[in-house]
């Protein structure tokens, strides 16, 4: 079978992406696995299908590095937001797995656009520790505040509590740091791809809603630095029923390269 795949990259989350909406493509976790090994297939930290919606302009299907169909990804529904307005899509109202989403472009370029993407409402969440909290933004999330987050050893911590029995199923997880009252230096470890990723989208927003409540709640924007760019945050948050809403990730998407490939 021969595959028409499209790479694009959001902060150095890169994606392999597939124009769906005709349903030609049915693959399995192996053939998913394949396109995303970076020595045998293309190399991705995930593969999304644009496919067709009867509710919707389009819908969204992510499938994690190692083949298995996961949850929401913030840096890939940006990415497949940018894909889709290069195919000529011209509204962004999509359907995930966590549910509805809307975005905007707010740059348009034939390789890269900023991209802003509404997130699902938090209102419920864990405080773990005093500096750290466990929550859900369309995936799960465990954050945890330290010193000299750059040099922190976050293969190490990170797998040991991606798989911590605190976390049913598993979770992923965030170290992040404050640069400033308004900015977060945030590095995370992925589930599914079983290591760091340059950026994680609903990380960055699991961290800096945790960032709101680690500073008694007020502020409602946040810049992040993560290893692969720059991203945004931004939020309302009712301080009385602790609820947050109006949560947008706010980056760039970038496409990198088109190809065919063949597989099994």
């Amino acid at each position: 079978m021969i595959i028409e795949a499209y790479k694009y990259q959001g902060a150095g989350n890169d994606f392999v992406i597939l124009d769906n909406r005709d349903s030609k493509y049915n693959l399995s976790n192996a053939q998913v696995r394949l396109l995303c090994d970076r020595r045998f297939g293309i190399g991705a930290d995930g593969l999304m299908l644009l496919g067709s919606s009867s509710r919707h302009d389009f819908s969204m299907k992510y499938y994690n590095s190692d083949g298995a169909e996961s949850t929401m990804c913030g840096n890939g529904g940006r990415c497949l937001v940018a894909f889709a307005a290069h195919r000529g899509i011209e509204k962004f109202d999509f359907e995930a797995i966590d549910g509805f989403h809307t975005a905007q472009i707010k740059e348009y370029g034939e390789h890269r656009c900023t991209v802003r993407l509404k997130m699902i409402d938090v209102t419920t969440y864990r405080h773990c520790s005093e500096k750290s909290w466990y929550l859900n933004t369309g995936s799960p999330h465990y954050v945890e505040f330290v010193e000299g987050v750059k040099s922190y050893p976050v293969d190490e911590k990170g797998r040991y509590w991606r798989h911590h029995s605190d976390f049913e199923g598993g979770t992923n997880v965030n170290f992040a740091e404050f640069i400033s009252d308004s900015h977060l230096f945030v590095r995370t470890f992925e589930r599914g791809v079983e290591a760091e990723t340059y950026a994680c989208g609903t990380g960055v927003t699991a961290s800096a809603i945790a960032a709101s409540l680690y500073t008694g709640g007020s502020r409602e924007k946040f810049d992040i630095t993560t290893l692969g760019g720059e991203l945004s945050v931004d939020f309302k948050h009712d301080m009385k029923s602790g609820s947050f809403t109006d949560v947008y990730l706010t980056g760039p998407a970038t496409f990198v390269f088109k190809t065919d490939i063949e597989i099994d």
